[in-house]
């Protein structure tokens, strides 16, 4: 029979804090993600590395806002974070659409001055 050893599992938290620390800053190093929509991603790891290292963090955590047990505090922060990173994405995904629909727009009228052209020069050639 297994007994709980709070311990390990605050060794597992930090390793996991850090193994997702390192693999974001390994996408942003290989280009693969790029800086400036990396921050927030840095940011939560940060938070993780942070609640593991600090065991009365997360109690304390817990207790300012209320939530009787601690670990549904690391899931709300959890779940915060996905919302905050979910919300950045659907900003730029919202950009990229903006300029994809000007991009499209620029094409239909250069596409229309050079079948202008062409049919003068055909006229005139």
């Amino acid at each position: 029979m297994s007994s709980f050893d709070p311990h390990r599992i605050q060794y597992l938290a930090i390793a996991g804090s850090l193994a997702l620390l390192l693999f974001i800053v390994e996408l942003i190093r290989r280009q693969r993600l790029r800086e400036n929509y990396s921050l927030l991603w840095l940011a939560v790891c940060t938070l993780f590395l942070v609640v593991s290292l600090w065991r009365d963090g997360l109690e304390l955590l817990a207790r300012l806002f209320g939530i009787a047990y601690p670990p549904s505090a690391l899931l709300l922060m959890m779940v915060i974070g996905i919302f905050l990173i979910l919300i950045q994405f659907s900003i730029i995904t919202s950009d990229l659409t903006n300029k994809v629909r000007r991009m499209a727009q620029e094409v239909g009228l250069l596409r229309q001055r050079l079948e202008e052209l062409e049919r003068d020069e055909r006229r005139h050639g």
